[in-house]
């Protein structure tokens, strides 16, 4: 598939700044805020938004309203509101806050594994099927990520055949898609194809979404190539928020605004404005202690600076 013949094809778009963004964030984030942040992706025409994480408020502070911020949220009806969900625990949590879908968080290396969860990849996948059933049996869709999939802080290296093991495991225990993840921000186009093409001998790429960190420069490339063989779901972050605490010096989530533009001038549907998102990353952006990383973001500002 060439680049021109991308043009008219509709992509679909899932917002995890509120979520994978925040999640990390040294600055105390208040709820309204969180809410006006969350309300202004849902005017942006967002399809999918990943509110929060119903995790031990504990060990996550950030994320410690969740339930509060589903119930003063907007909800628009052509949008879908998420969150990840560790456990049992989690996912009552989530019930009881109205959720219809959910996402479980697994990890294709077993160092990172142990590191994030406490867990092994196979203690990890029972915990996760038992979760997975529950929620199905509740009338939950279950959304799986699959993290470290290019790359390990701990192992380096992640071979495809494990990735593709993985998320045929997931798809089997009822998830609906696994976003396959470069949490480390290391992939680069000839790694994601060679991912890609081993991932699509056991689960078609319309069950596959791809989760890119900018870390290294490289995240559109890598989107650019995932779109040209065919996947069509991409996960992104508004203004470019989070990063992981396993890579240092990373700088952020793929920014929604830099994947809108590409879209965009790519003639490639989305039901996104970019102008829209542009103004929603403004709103949570004086109440962090660090300028936004997106690449359009900057250049937006500067322009109008000028103006």
């Amino acid at each position: 598939m060439n680049i021109e013949s991308l043009r008219g094809r509709r992509v679909t778009v899932v917002e995890v700044g509120p979520r994978d963004g925040l999640q990390n964030e040294k600055v105390t984030i208040a709820t309204a805020e969180k809410v006006a942040f969350i309300d202004a992706l849902t005017g942006a025409g967002l399809p999918v938004i990943e509110v929060s994480a119903f995790v031990n408020p504990k060990r996550v502070p950030q994320m410690g309203d969740a339930a509060d911020l589903f119930a003063r949220i907007v909800k628009a009806p052509d949008t879908r509101y998420t969150a990840l969900v560790p456990n049992l625990a989690g996912l009552d949590r989530a019930a009881a806050a109205g959720l219809r879908e959910i996402a479980i968080f697994a990890a294709a290396s077993e160092s990172f594994s142990r590191a994030n969860i406490n867990q092994g990849i196979d203690e990890s996948f029972a915990s996760y099927a038992v979760v997975a059933e529950r929620a199905r049996a509740m009338g939950m869709r279950v959304r799986g990520y699959l993290s470290t999939a290019f790359g390990c802080p701990y192992e380096g290296v992640v071979p495809p055949e494990r990735v593709a093991d993985l998320s045929a495991r997931l798809i089997g225990m009822g998830v609906f898609e696994v976003a396959v993840s470069d949490t480390i921000g290391i992939a680069h186009p000839g790694q994601v194809a060679s991912v890609l093409e081993t991932i699509a001998r056991t689960v078609p790429f319309e069950r596959i979404a791809l989760h890119f960190h900018d870390t290294r420069g490289t995240a559109l490339a890598n989107v650019l190539t995932g779109l040209t063989m065919g996947v069509a779901t991409f996960d992104a972050s508004a203004g470019g928020l989070g990063g992981c605490p396993y890579a240092p010096g990373a700088s952020g989530n793929l920014a929604t605004e830099d994947l809108i533009y590409m879209l965009d001038g790519l003639g490639i549907e989305t039901g996104v404005s970019l102008a829209r998102v542009f103004e929603a990353s403004g709103v949570i952006a004086p109440k962090l202690d660090h300028p936004l990383p997106s690449r359009y973001v900057e250049a937006e500002n500067a322009t109008r600076r000028r103006g």
